[in-house]
């Protein structure tokens, strides 16, 4: 499959329609429907779960809302938008480590659009707290290590103006939760990330090949071929990051064709600057020197 349509895969959030098709009985609420019904679902020490449509959903910015109820009535927890579903899925498996079990919701803000849906994960023990919010930029799973231990697989977008949306960088971030909050591990999983059972390794390695890079680098090609490299190019970079390899992340940035290098490098160190301000300033200094 192309790398392009890979990417704009990864990008659509999940349509409602699709969603409500998915399952009938599922636990779900979906703006565009009409037929919405109210859900409610026992959870475990008197909670409960109930999502459906708003009272009144004309008078209010999210059709849509969910809520945890302890055994006494009480809202402890409560999240609205344009679609909410219960994540049966996940809902159950402990992700802190606590030996305990946690709800999961999954959340849409924006209205069905590109990277509007999240995940919440939330805690009953031994108080109920929200763990943490998970953004769907791309592509979001959930596994456990050889010790039990979650591990969540983040496809996480690169810096956009560079391409179409369509095709967007991404790579893959590795979170570990620890004492309830989310911490990178992505360095963990490089080995894996960056070898040839990864099959974005090896699209990647596809693309960029030197005479595709050469091409690149003259600003020659057949029409749509520097769009793909381009994506390629910097999700490499952007993957070299996130493993805490700069040297070679700034080898791959310095294919990039001279003409435009100081500007994409510029453009490069803002978008990782929040997240990443170690490489972010190796990049500014290798710019200065050009």
């Amino acid at each position: 499959m192309p790398r392009v349509l890979l990417l704009l895969i990864c990008v659509i959030c999940f349509s409602p329609v699709l969603r409500a098709q998915k399952a009938q009985n599922e636990v779900a609420c979906f703006a565009e429907r009409q037929d919405n019904a109210a859900h409610k679902k026992k959870l475990w020490n008197g909670y409960e779960v109930s999502l459906g449509p708003a009272r009144n959903p004309e008078e209010v910015e999210y059709r849509c809302t969910a809520a945890i109820y302890n055994s006494a009535g009480r809202v402890v927890f409560r999240t609205s938008g344009f679609n909410v579903v219960f994540d049966e899925d996940q809902t159950g498996e402990d992700f802190d480590g606590d030996g305990e079990p946690e709800v999961v919701f999954r959340t849409d803000t924006g209205g069905g659009n590109h990277r509007c849906w999240s995940y919440i994960i939330f805690s009953l023990s031994p108080k109920p707290r929200k763990l943490f919010e998970i953004a769907v930029e791309g592509r979001v799973d959930f596994e456990k290590d050889k010790d039990g231990k979650m591990v969540i697989w983040k496809r996480t977008a690169g810096p956009f103006g560079f391409n179409s949306m369509a095709a967007q960088p991404f790579a893959e971030k590795v979170l570990r939760v620890r004492q309830g909050k989310l911490v990178d591990a992505t360095p963990e999983f490089c080995g894996k990330i960056l070898s040839e059972e990864n099959e974005d390794y090896r699209i990647e390695k596809q693309v960029l090949t030197p005479e595709n890079l050469g091409k690149f680098q003259k600003g020659g090609g057949p029409q749509g071929d520097n769009e793909e490299i381009i994506s390629a190019l910097l999700s490499r970079a952007l993957q070299h990051v996130f493993c805490r390899q700069f040297d070679e992340a700034l080898s791959d940035l310095n294919l990039w064709p001279e003409a435009s290098r100081l500007k994409m490098k510029t453009g490069f160190a803002d978008f990782i600057q929040a997240n990443n301000p170690e490489f972010a300033l190796k990049l500014r200094e290798s710019a200065e020197k050009k």
